[in-house]
């Protein structure tokens, strides 16, 4: 009797750490964007987002703080988190989703997989379904590179844009994601 609980736990030990093994995290991965208009370019970069990765179910999540965009110029920074992005109201921005494909990344063998991306985006307490691609990279050393690159409407989200400066804020905000996926240990 004393074998079979001795077994049972050790068999109930190896599948939690399995399970542990299948999750990887970042807190330092970047979300940057971007909008193009004649007027102007602006851009902005977050390198403090949290970020989880299931490579058992292809879930992943990610969390984004609005006031860690840094801006090259800070007269654009205050105007985007007091005009447009409400940062005191809406603080964080979250993306809950999948690798749709996610039974085609071979986990065991380094190299770089072709990933499609759907979920659920949320910015300024407006949700919307994202569908993207991007690329998983599998590194000798464990750790798991994930990039993609995608459009928003700033419509969709509620961000309203003034009159006096529609020329130089683009309608439609390119953002590009870069994750640095390590194992996750609890």
């Amino acid at each position: 009797m004393k074998t079979i609980i001795t077994l049972f736990f050790a068999l109930l030990f190896s599948i939690s750490a399995m399970n542990a093994q299948t999750r990887y995290f970042t807190k330092t991965g970047t979300i940057s964007f971007f909008s193009h208009t004649p007027m102007e370019d602006i851009n902005a970069e977050n390198n403090q987002v949290t970020s989880f990765l299931d490579i058992d179910s292809g879930e992943m999540v990610f969390a984004v703080l609005i006031r860690s965009f840094e801006f090259k110029k800070s007269l654009m920074e205050e105007h985007f988190n007091e005009n447009y992005m409400d940062s005191e109201k809406f603080p964080k921005s979250q993306f809950k989703g999948s690798i749709v494909n996610i039974n085609k990344i071979d986990f065991s063998k380094p190299g770089k997989y072709e990933i499609q991306i759907n979920g659920n985006l949320t910015i300024r307490g407006e949700t919307n379904q994202v569908e993207t691609s991007g690329t998983l990279e599998i590194k000798e050393s464990g750790e798991i590179d994930g990039k993609s690159t995608f459009n928003i409407d700033v419509d969709a989200y509620g961000i309203e844009i003034p009159k006096l400066v529609k020329d130089k804020i683009a309608k439609s905000i390119e953002i590009s994601c870069d994750m640095n996926y390590q194992l996750y240990k609890k």
